[in-house]
């Protein structure tokens, strides 16, 4: 059951405005998930981040959190341990396609794949890697989902060129990574960094990010207000309920 409450414009105007550009019809939605990693530094909680590329047609330049696209395999690769019940029940309040650990996996796996971090325990799991995950065995690893939360979900608004239904995931680094090697950047993420929590929300950020990164900053404080927001276009306008 949903509670809706009110919020602001959570979306950034430009899109939203006359554009001889954009496609006839709004895009159908993907499947995607973010994973949102924190760790404490000195007493202060920090936030780990990227850059998109300026080539991307999807948020160009803008600093987001490591994520992309679910993908089928995503549903049936190997995991050390699953989803807690409480996180799973969240992630099945709306109606999807998708098992809720499909969004889960694909969350750890983009999250690999774009900075190189592994979220998992020692000791792969027997058996040939779901397409995809073979880098990710070769790290004699297996994803660890009980260590992860949910804690957004939020729908692209219509007529942007790209859009994406995704799932937003948080843990604590030092609980979930494997090790301690360092985050890389690649051509998907460039400078992936660690900033405070202030310094992060100076940086040139999506307005769903910066959504994000309060909800994180309630969650880190103990002030969460309620459960996991679900932010949509309806006909009326931007919408966010609790789940």
């Amino acid at each position: 059951m949903t509670a809706p409450i009110r919020t602001r414009d959570l979306d950034d105007a430009p899109f939203d405005a006359a554009d001889p550009t954009r496609p006839p019809k709004a895009p159908k939605p993907k499947d995607a998930a973010t994973l949102i990693l924190v760790r404490k530094v000195r007493g202060e909680w920090t936030v780990l981040m990227g850059q998109r590329a300026k080539g991307h047609v999807f948020m160009p330049d803008k600093w987001v959190f490591p994520g992309g696209r679910v993908e089928r395999s995503d549903a049936v690769a190997a995991a050390a341990s699953e989803l807690r019940p409480d996180v799973e029940a969240k992630l099945i309040l709306e109606k999807t396609r998708r098992t809720p650990r499909a969004f889960a996996l694909a969350a750890v796996r983009e999250t690999f794949e774009e900075t190189g971090l592994v979220v998992g325990r020692a000791g792969a799991p027997g058996g040939k890697p779901a397409p995809g995950w073979e880098d990710f065995a070769a790290c004699d690893a297996a994803p660890e989902l009980d260590k992860l939360d949910f804690i957004c979900r939020a729908i692209t608004p219509p007529y942007r060129p790209r859009r994406f239904d995704a799932r937003f995931f948080f843990a604590e680094a030092d609980a979930v990574l494997l090790d301690d090697r360092p985050h890389l950047s690649g051509d998907e993420l460039l400078h992936t960094k660690w900033f405070t929590m202030p310094d992060a929300l100076e940086l040139d950020l999506p307005n769903v990010t910066r959504f994000v990164l309060g909800e994180v900053e309630a969650r880190l404080a103990g002030n969460a207000d309620g459960g996991p927001p679900f932010l949509r276009w309806t006909r009326s306008g931007h919408r966010m309920d609790r789940l």
